[in-house]
């Protein structure tokens, strides 16, 4: 029954104009998620840039979203990395803070073995008390967690879930079929969150629901009381909207979409470089 509920958003980070995390800008931020229907945050995800935040950055910005939002929603911390030992140690000093639970991302760059992958999780999982949901993103990360992996990792006792964003339907199947009793599996793309629920998917960990997110509520709740016509249209709608936040690099388009919705967050971190006009004219068609 989605663990952290159906509709868990990767945040994006808010900064200033000096692109230093903006914490009122956070709040505001978390009030309209929780108000548009998310249950649960990913902070310092890959749409949080989580790769140009700073160590201590991010220990701020969990300590900061438990005392504001603990209770309204579920905090999930992203606390993974290419670097087992840095990651068990960064995850150890997080579950202090008080978050309900960790994400953690296959290792990129390394490109390590099967085995490799299993030993990283299992390391890590082991050293700590908290839900661990895995994330897997071949697409970032260029290893893919096979359906094999993920099922002898499902077997550890605080391994609760996956974000699963390889777009391979059938490895998705495959999990969700053998999977002990209690693991979950998310979709890590919007543009698959349907497709994804059909094959017994529990919900979507999305970048859309910053702006769409009474829209996927009402697709999710259309699909799970069997009105299945309806959520495919609402899902074929929002297709536009999935695919237009990632026409140019995440989170550059879900940043303006916010400020043109009145959510003001600040711009993006090199290397990632502000939208151009006509790049942002397109965002903007998007919910014209």
């Amino acid at each position: 029954m989605a663990r952290f509920g159906r509709l868990v958003t990767a945040m994006v980070t808010p900064f200033n104009e000096q692109l230093q995390i903006d914490f009122d800008k956070t709040e505001r931020l978390i009030d309209h998620l929780i108000a548009n229907g998310t249950t649960g945050i990913v902070l310092s995800g890959t749409t949080g840039e989580s790769p140009t935040l700073s160590r201590a950055e991010k220990l701020e910005l969990f300590r900061h979203a438990v005392a504001y939002a603990k209770g309204k929603c579920h905090i999930i911390a992203g606390t993974g990395s290419n670097d087992t030992a840095s990651s068990i140690e960064f995850t150890q000093e997080v579950q202090s803070i008080g978050v309900d639970a960790v994400m953690v991302v296959a290792p990129y760059y390394s490109k390590p073995s099967q085995e490799g992958l299993y030993a990283h999780f299992k390391a890590l999982a082991e050293s700590t008390d908290l839900p661990v949901m895995l994330y897997n993103v071949p697409g970032r990360s260029v290893v893919n967690m096979t359906a094999e992996t993920t099922l002898r990792l499902a077997k550890l006792p605080n391994v609760v879930c996956i974000k699963e964003a390889s777009g391979n339907l059938g490895q998705m199947a495959q999990i969700i079929e053998h999977a002990p009793e209690g693991f979950e599996l998310y979709s890590g793309d919007d543009g698959l969150t349907l497709p994804i629920l059909s094959i017994g998917g529990v919900g979507i960990v999305s970048v859309a629901s910053h702006v769409v997110g009474p829209q996927m509520t009402e697709m999710m709740d259309a699909f799970f009381q069997g009105k299945h016509a309806e959520a495919a249209s609402i899902h074929r709608k929002l297709m536009p909207v999935f695919e237009g936040l990632f026409a140019y690099p995440s989170p550059g388009p879900t940043k303006v979409a916010l400020e043109k919705l009145g959510v003001s967050v600040g711009g993006v971190r090199l290397p990632l470089v502000e939208l151009n006009e006509q790049e942002k004219a397109f965002v903007h068609s998007l919910f014209a």
